[in-house]
């Protein structure tokens, strides 16, 4: 089931970390937390609907931790932020899914493990992490998710209607046209 909103619509910008080709027929974007096991578990079937439908889609993801009941969720989006910034997209997803795979090694240490498979600078990851440099990326996708109306995670649009239906692969199949 779509539900479609009129007053905002997510928009793919620049700086948003997408995986697809940029022209697929349909996009996805998933407000997400690293912490948040329903995340995770969308994430899983995103990864399983993409290797099997392979470029079919394009799927986006925006940080949106939630700070009051994933204390870990904030440092490891601005984990994945630096990763970014330090060695690109590649990385970028390199150190995501590190994060989904290993949720329950979010603290510091961590962290710096994930970043290590990615292939940073295990110094310039620490002095971001320490600086908080990249706080207020994750604020800008925050403050985005809170104008369409997202308010736990994973929050879904698939272009640009807001998903609420299940989440397993037959129904996102379905839900992309893929079926």
């Amino acid at each position: 089931m779509h539900e479609t909103r009129s007053d905002a619509t997510p928009q793919v910008v620049d700086g948003d970390h997408a995986r697809g080709p940029s022209q697929a027929r349909v996009t996805v974007i998933v407000y997400g937390d690293y912490e948040c096991p329903h995340t995770r578990a969308l994430e899983l079937s995103l990864t399983r609907v993409r290797h099997l439908d392979g470029e079919a889609f394009r799927s986006v993801h925006r940080f949106f931790p939630l700070h009051e009941i994933h204390p870990h969720a904030q440092a490891a989006a601005e984990a994945a932020e630096a990763v970014y910034s330090l060695a690109g997209s590649d990385a970028f997803w390199i150190m995501h899914d590190g994060l989904f795979a290993h949720q329950d090694q979010l603290d510091r240490p961590g962290l710096e493990r994930r970043g290590a498979e990615a292939r940073v600078d295990p110094i310039a990851l620490r002095s971001a992490l320490t600086s908080r440099r990249f706080s207020e990326r994750v604020e800008r996708d925050m403050q985005s998710g809170r104008a369409n109306g997202v308010d736990g995670t994973p929050s879904i649009f698939i272009d640009g209607d807001r998903y609420r239906g299940a989440r397993d692969v037959a129904s996102l199949r379905r839900a992309l046209g893929r079926m």
